[in-house]
């Protein structure tokens, strides 16, 4: 029963404890948080690491793949990759297949700031892990992997 000033919906929705999206932007700021904490002492963005760690796994690669693994708008990604090969981050230069495309590599910059952030990042995920159990959180990645295929 709807207390007396509330609103009735026709179409009733979930509580917002039981909504995905909502429930999705939860558990990202609480990964998030000391990632941010990790980020901000050498003052770079989490699109900016999410690039420096796409390009370094992948090694060089076309920006339509990064952005969509660094889950980046390709707009977003052109501006930021412009100011992180003038910060020398990374290298931009033509697909020697295709002159109309550009490959994007790390520069030495780019993986030594990796390389700054990696024991404290890796400090972050065993925290994550021991937490929430090492069983648990590789199901929750698989499910979350499962999630993405869905059509709606």
């Amino acid at each position: 029963m709807a207390k007396p000033d509330q609103y009735q919906l026709a179409v009733p929705l979930r509580p917002t404890t039981r909504s995905l999206p909502i429930a999705l932007l939860r558990a990202r700021e609480t990964v998030m948080e000391p990632i941010r904490d990790m980020l901000a002492k050498s003052q770079i963005s989490e699109q900016k690491w999410r690039i420096l760690r796409v390009v370094d796994e992948r090694g060089p690669v076309e920006q339509t793949a990064i952005a969509k693994d660094a889950c980046l708008l390709l707009p977003s990604l052109t501006r930021l990759i412009a100011a992180m090969e003038q910060d020398q981050l990374i290298h931009r230069s033509p697909d020697p297949k295709d002159k109309r495309r550009s490959m994007v590599r790390i520069a030495d910059k780019g993986r030594a700031l990796i390389d700054t952030h990696a024991p404290e990042s890796q400090d972050i995920f065993t925290r994550l892990e021991d937490q929430f159990g090492h069983k648990d959180l590789e199901h929750l990645l698989d499910l979350l992997e499962k999630l993405q295929d869905v059509k709606l």
